[in-house]
């Protein structure tokens, strides 16, 4: 089995940033009007995601990085909401906001996996491929 050293070894983390990076590009063509309101909190909940692997993964013990895992896992639904507000609001196209509903759905199935893995004493060779 291989050992994960680094957030950067895990695919979610990856996953993540490419999420931040695609909602940072959805949130460009948004109205200068929600600059302090949507766009500002939907670029927080898509950072805080990978931000929270990261910071996690560097605390010293598996129950503080459980902790932040959970906490990752809490913001994929607020960024699905914040699309689908988007959407609903006609301040962005279903098509421009699939791929980050795509992704967001994909991140979040996958700290699902890694918060489970962490509450078992370890990883099995199944899981930990499907993490790394």
């Amino acid at each position: 089995m291989t050992e994960l050293k680094s957030h950067k070894d895990l695919r979610v983390w990856h996953k993540a940033i490419e999420q931040v990076t695609v909602i940072h590009q959805l949130t460009k063509n948004l109205p200068k009007t929600e600059q302090y309101g949507l766009i500002s909190q939907l670029q927080r909940a898509a950072v805080s995601i990978p931000t929270n692997i990261a910071e996690g993964n560097g605390r010293g013990t598996r129950k503080d990085y459980a902790r932040f895992i959970d906490i990752a896992r809490g913001s994929a639904p607020e960024v699905e909401t914040l699309l689908i507000i988007v959407v609903k609001l006609g301040l962005s196209t279903t098509d421009d906001a699939t791929l980050a509903q795509e992704l967001t759905n994909d991140v979040g199935r996958m700290l699902t996996g890694l918060a489970v893995g962490l509450s078992k004493d370890g990883f099995n060779e199944e899981e930990q491929a499907e993490i790394a």
